[in-house]
Order: C-alpha cells, then sequence, then structure tokens
C-alpha cells in the first residue's frame, strides 16, 4: 500500500497572520469618575477641587490606563478635565477622556501605530479574527485602514478559513 504524502496547504500558502491580540496592553483599566468630586453631586467647586488635587494619592494610578468621565448630569468646566489629567500623565500609562470603550480604542490606536505597516507591503494578509483578550472593532478597521495600501490582499478569520476583504488589483 503506498503512502499518501500530506501537504500543509495553509503553511504553505504564503499567507502572513496579523492578530491584534499582540498589541493588547494588559494594564489595569479603571474609570476615574469626577461625580465623586462634585459638591452635592451636582457643581465643582474650584477651590475644594484644587485642594483635593493637592493632596490625593496619586501614585496609585501608576502604570495604569485611566478614562475620564463624570456619570453625573452635572456641568463640569473644561478645566477641570485638564486639571486632573495633570495630575494622572505622570504617573499614569494612559490618560483619556471618556468611557472604558474609548479608553480601549487609544490603546489599540497607540499601538498601531507603533506597528511598520512596510514589514507587509506586497503581503497576502490575514487579520486573526478570534483572541482571548477583547479587541474592539475601532481597531479592525484601523488596521484594514492601514494594510490596504501596501498589500497585495486582505483577509479576515484564520489561515484555514478566511473572509476575503481586499485584493490589489494589478
Amino acid at each position: 500500500m503506498e503512502e499518501e504524502l500530506i501537504i500543509n496547504k495553509v503553511a504553505n500558502s504564503g499567507l502572513i497572520t496579523f492578530d491584534l491580540e499582540d498589541l493588547y496592553d494588559k494594564g489595569e483599566r479603571i474609570v476615574y469618575d469626577l461625580k465623586d468630586n462634585l459638591f452635592m453631586g451636582m457643581i465643582l467647586k474650584e477651590k475644594d477641587f484644587r485642594d483635593f488635587l493637592k493632596t490625593h494619592d496619586w501614585s496609585q494610578y501608576a502604570g495604569k490606563n485611566i478614562a475620564i468621565t463624570c456619570s453625573e448630569d452635572a456641568i463640569v468646566p473644561t478645566w477641570a478635565y485638564m486639571l486632573l489629567t495633570t495630575k494622572l500623565q505622570p504617573v499614569a500609562n494612559s490618560v483619556v477622556f471618556g468611557s472604558l470603550e474609548e479608553l480601549e480604542n487609544k490603546l489599540f490606536f497607540d499601538a498601531l501605530q507603533k506597528v511598520n505597516i512596510e514589514d507587509y507591503r506586497g503581503a497576502r494578509v490575514v487579520v486573526k479574527g478570534c483572541s482571548k483578550v477583547p479587541v474592539p472593532t475601532a481597531a479592525y478597521v484601523e488596521i484594514t485602514r492601514l494594510l490596504q495600501p501596501v498589500v497585495q490582499s486582505l483577509m479576515f478569520g484564520e489561515p484555514c478559513s478566511t473572509v476575503p476583504l481586499y485584493k490589489k488589483k494589478i
């Protein structure tokens, strides 16, 4: 009986897998809610807020990713968010105004800016679809935007089962 040679077509396809999971920032994510600094849950008193900023232990935010928001329906002056940022920025890994979702988007966008897109020029790229960490849809959109101008073809999924997205016209 003759043995049949098994050929790994995926390994021989020349596809490059781009895994957004590799760009996931493992740092802790925290929401800093300015509602805790409001007087009677309604207004921000500048003097009290400045006193708080001077005495608060900012080291607890060291290396963490912070989303600044105010969950109360209160008028918070823009300068309050800016003052808070001046205290967080020197110790935190990342600071954004907005939700945890917006923070996650920023972390991925920052990481994507560090990718050398030229490494993928003329390549056949599969953007991996499954991951063990939450990858925001915005990150998939951004990697598509970055790769499309340089790749030969772009797909989504796994090398053994892809969804074609783009193929360069020759």
